[in-house]
C-alpha cells in the first residue's frame, strides 16, 4: 500500500500531541496482572451484519425518551471487549482526546472506561447492565459477541440511554451508530497481499484469531477466503485456532499449527494479541525466514519483530482515531447534530467521515507498516 499522505500522517501522530485534560477516567476495580505490554496494541473489530452501500436506509435503533442534553454535560460509559491490552488503551486515549476537545469547546463531556480483564461476553454484559443502573447518558461499546450483547444494549436504548459502537458490532437495531475502522474486504486484501509477497501465490497458511465468536475476526476470515478464491490463489488455510485474547495462548496456537502442519509457510495473526504471540512462537522455533508472519497490530507492539526480520508487514488503522471518532459521534447524537438519514459525521480533527451504509461510518482504509516507516509512528 502507498505511504500515508501528509494529512493521514498528521492524524496518526496527532494522538501523541493532544492533551488529556481530566476528561476521562479509567476505573480499575480489581488487580490486573498484565498479559502483554500495554503499548497501544490491538484487538479489533468490525461490522458485518448489514451490506455495504450508502444507499441503504437508516437501520440503527433509537433511545426511548432520552434526556434533552443538547449543549449540556454528558457522562459516558465506555465498555470495550476488555481492558489491559494496548489496543483498547489506544482507543481509550482517543476518547480522552475527543472529550477534552469537546469540553474545551463548551460541550462538557466525561468518559469512563471500564470492562472485564478478559474477553468474556457475559462479564461485558454485566458491566453494561451496571452502567444502565447508574443512569449514564451514553454507552460506547466494542462487542465480544454481536448477538449476545444486543439485548442489554436494547435495554439501554429503552432506558433512554444513547448507544454508539466501535471496533466490533452488535445487531444494528441495538445501537444508534457504529464507527467502522476499515471494511472487511479492505483488511482481507491487505493481509493476503502481504502474505503473498512473502510466500508466493501457492502455500499452506494458518490463522490465529482472537475468538471464534468475535464478529470482526469472522468477517475478516470470510473475506480472506473470498479474496483468495477471487484472485485464484493457491493459498490453503490448514487451520484456524483461537487465542481468546491471551498472548500466551496465541503463542501456543501458532506452535500447534506449525507442529500439526509442517508444510505451513505463513501465519496470519488477526489481533495484536494473536499477532505478537504468533511472531514470538516463530522466533522461538528458529523459523524466521522459513515461516512468514503478518497480521493486525499497532506499530509499537510489533517493532521488535519487524526489526528482527520475523515480520515484514503490519496491517492496521489508528485505534486512537477510532476511539476519538466514537466520542464525537456520541456528542453529535446527543446534541441533535447526527440524525437518521445523515450521510456525514463531523469528527473533529479527522474531518468528515462518510456513511458506508444505513448506520455505519468508515474511519478509513487500512495501512501497512514496515521496516521503512514503522519508526515514524508511536502508538
Amino acid at each position: 500500500m502507498c505511504p500515508l499522505n501528509h494529512n493521514q500522517k498528521s492524524r496518526f501522530l496527532s494522538g501523541e500531541r493532544a492533551g488529556l485534560q481530566g476528561s476521562l477516567r479509567i476505573v480499575c476495580k480489581e488487580h490486573r496482572a498484565p498479559r502483554i505490554p500495554i503499548t497501544l496494541a490491538a484487538l479489533f473489530a468490525i461490522a458485518l451484519l448489514p451490506a455495504f452501500g450508502a444507499e441503504n436506509g437508516y437501520n440503527g435503533g433509537q433511545p426511548t425518551n432520552p434526556k434533552d442534553l443538547k449543549g449540556k454535560k454528558i457522562v459516558l460509559a465506555d465498555v470495550p471487549k476488555l481492558i489491559g491490552i494496548g489496543y483498547f488503551a489506544a482507543t481509550t486515549k482517543g476518547e480522552a482526546e475527543a472529550a477534552a476537545e469537546l469540553t474545551k469547546k463548551g460541550l462538557p463531556t466525561e468518559v469512563t472506561t471500564d470492562a472485564p480483564t478478559e474477553a468474556a461476553i457475559q462479564k461485558q454484559i454485566e458491566y453494561i447492565d451496571n452502567d444502565i443502573s447508574k443512569g449514564v447518558d451514553g454507552i460506547l461499546f466494542a462487542s465480544n459477541d454481536p448477538t449476545a450483547i444486543s439485548p442489554v444494549l436494547r435495554k439501554a436504548l429503552k432506558s433512554g440511554i444513547h448507544v454508539v459502537g466501535y471496533d466490533a458490532e452488535s445487531e444494528t437495531d441495538a445501537r444508534e451508530w457504529f464507527i467502522q475502522q476499515a471494511t472487511p474486504d479492505g483488511i482481507a486484501k491487505a493481509l493476503v497481499d502481504s502474505m503473498v509477497a512473502e510466500v508466493g501465490k501457492k502455500a499452506d497458511i494458518g490463522i490465529v484469531t482472537s475468538s471464534l465468536t468475535a464478529p470482526n475476526q469472522n468477517a475478516w476470515i470470510a473475506e480472506i477466503k473470498k479474496y483468495i478464491s477471487a484472485q485464484e490463489l493457491g493459498l490453503n488455510i490448514v487451520a484456524i485456532l483461537p487465542s481468546e485474547e491471551d498472548q500466551q495462548k496465541a503463542f501456543q496456537a501458532c506452535g500447534d499449527i506449525i507442529k500439526a502442519h509442517p508444510t505451513v509457510k505463513g501465519i496470519i495473526g488477526l489481533s495484536s494479541v494473536a499477532f505478537p504471540g504468533a511472531a514470538d512462537a516463530i522466533t522461538h522455533a528458529n523459523l524466521i525466514g522459513k515461516v512468514a508472519c503478518t497480521g493486525l497490530s499497532t506499530p509499537n507492539q510489533m517493532k521488535p519483530f519487524v526489526k528482527s526480520g520475523c515480520v515484514k508487514s503490519v496491517v492496521l488503522w489508528n485505534p486512537v482515531d477510532l476511539g476519538y471518532a466514537a466520542v464525537y459521534a456520541m456528542r453529535a447524537v446527543v446534541d441533535g447534530k447526527l440524525k437518521p438519514g445523515d450521510t456525514e459525521l463531523d469528527a473533529g480533527r479527522l474531518g468528515k467521515l462518510k456513511l458506508i451504509n444505513g448506520s455505519q461510518f468508515l474511519l478509513g482504509p487500512p495501512f501497512v507498516f514496515n521496516k521503512d516507516n514503522i519508526d515514524q509512528f508511536d502508538f
